[in-house]
């Protein structure tokens, strides 16, 4: 898994540190993957996803970003950290992927952004193409 997201980072070309790199990539962190989604607009009744920016913009918020797909350790203590997230992706039309790993989720997700742990991690869109999500989902579990 992490050499998958070694190997994306060489193949991107630029010189940026590590840690910039992986938050222009990937939104860690439940407050931030919760920032992330609320800003995103909601899908339509039609099913189809509404990804479209906002008519009104404001000048003090940040860029619309989207997310491909959030993962989420399975292994969060007190569960009530992570239990709004479900509900939210799916209103946004994003699919939510549970980790769970006999070492912990948790460690297992942290292992990926080179922390100690994350609960959860949200994909960006401009970070992976569609195929390249698909072999990064695949590696994972």
């Amino acid at each position: 898994m992490s050499r998958g997201i070694e190997l994306a980072r060489c193949t991107d070309g630029n010189s940026l540190p590590e840690k910039i790199w992986l938050k222009q990539q990937f939104s860690i962190g439940v407050n931030d993957v919760t920032r992330v989604l609320e800003r995103m607009r909601p899908c339509t009744e039609l099913g189809k996803s509404a990804q479209l920016p906002p008519l009104i913009s404001s000048t003090h918020r940040s860029p619309l970003v989207k997310l491909q797909a959030v993962l989420v350790a399975s292994d969060t203590k007190p569960n009530w950290l992570t239990k709004h997230l479900p509900g939210l992706a799916s209103s946004r039309g994003v699919p939510l992927i549970f980790v769970k790993d006999n070492k912990g989720g948790s460690l297992r997700l942290g292992e990926l952004v080179k922390l100690k742990t994350a609960i959860a991690i949200g994909i960006k869109v401009r970070s992976f193409s569609r195929n390249r999500f698909q072999s990064f989902v695949l590696m994972f579990t």
